[in-house]
C-alpha cells in the first residue's frame, strides 16, 4: 500500500545536495550556478569606487512632493529589513530552489548593472535628510548614525527599490512562494520597503519610477520563460485527483 505523505513533509522542501562540491566540480553543470555569486564582489568594488572616489558633478534630485512627505522613523524597520530580505531569499534559493536562485541572480545582475551604469553616466544626490528630528527615540538615533555612515549620492534609480522588487519577483516565480498568500506577503513587504526610502529621506520620490522601469524591463528576461524542468516538476507534484474528472474535461 502506498503511504500518504504528511503535508509538513513535502518533497518540494528537500535540501539541494551540495556534497561533492569542490573547486574542480564548481564548473560542472551541477554546481556552476554558484559562479553567479561572483557578480557581488565585482559590483561591490565598483559601487564603492563610485561612492568614495567621485566627489563632484552630482545632480540634486528633488520634487515638491518630497516636502509633503514627513520624516517617519518607524520606516527604519522595513528599510533595514531590506538587507535581511535579499540575503534570506538567497539562502532559501541556494538550499531549496536552484532554478529560483538562477533567475533571481540574473534579475539582480541585469538591474544592478544598469543602475550602476546610470550612476556612472549621471551621478545624482539628494539633499532631503533632516538636520533636526521631530522626535528623539531609538530609531531616530539609529538614523542619525546611519546618515553619518551612508552617503547621499547615487540615488536615482533607488537600489533599495530594485532589490526589493527582485525578491518579490523571484518569490512569485519560486516553487514555494507562488501561492496568493505568499504573493500578498512579499508584495506588502516590498511596498513597505519602497515607502521607507522616502519616509526616511533616503530618496526622492523621483528615484522610484526609474527603478520600477528597469525592473519591468528585466522581468521578462529573468522570469518570462519557465524552464521545462520546473514545469514538469510542478506537474508531477500536483495531486492526481479524480481520474474520471480528467477524462471528462
Amino acid at each position: 500500500m502506498k503511504r500518504s505523505q504528511s503535508p509538513t513533509a513535502s518533497p518540494g522542501w528537500e535540501l539541494v545536495d551540495y556534497r561533492g562540491l569542490t573547486l574542480k566540480t564548481l564548473t560542472s553543470p551541477r554546481f556552476r550556478h554558484l559562479l553567479l555569486l561572483l557578480f557581488w564582489p565585482v559590483f561591490g568594488l565598483a559601487f564603492a569606487a563610485l561612492e568614495r572616489l567621485r566627489t563632484t558633478g552630482y545632480t540634486a534630485v528633488y520634487s515638491p512632493i518630497d516636502d509633503m512627505i514627513p520624516f517617519c522613523e518607524g520606516f527604519a524597520i522595513p528599510y533595514f529589513f531590506w538587507f535581511v530580505y535579499l540575503v534570506a531569499f538567497y539562502l532559501y534559493a541556494l538550499l531549496f530552489d536552484v532554478d529560483a536562485f538562477k533567475r533571481y541572480t540574473v534579475f539582480i545582475i541585469i538591474t544592478y548593472s544598469v543602475t550602476l551604469l546610470i550612476y556612472l553616466l549621471w551621478p545624482t544626490k539628494q539633499e532631503l535628510r533632516p538636520t533636526v528630528f521631530p522626535r528623539d527615540n531609538f530609531l531616530t538615533d539609529v538614523m542619525k548614525g546611519f546618515y553619518q555612515f551612508d552617503t547621499n549620492t547615487n540615488v536615482l534609480p533607488s537600489l533599495h527599490v530594485v532589490g526589493a522588487v527582485a525578491v518579490s519577483s523571484a518569490a512569485r516565480n519560486s516553487r514555494h512562494f507562488s501561492k496568493v498568500g505568499w504573493r500578498i506577503a512579499f508584495t506588502a513587504t516590498t511596498v513597505l520597503i519602497i515607502l521607507s526610502t522616502v519616509f526616511l529621506k533616503q530618496h526622492s520620490v523621483l528615484d522610484i519610477p526609474p527603478a520600477l522601469v528597469i525592473c519591468a524591463a528585466a522581468y521578462p528576461i529573468a522570469f518570462g520563460r519557465r524552464s521545462a524542468g520546473r514545469a514538469r516538476e510542478e506537474h508531477e507534484s500536483e495531486p492526481s485527483g479524480d481520474p474520471g474528472k480528467k477524462r471528462n474535461k
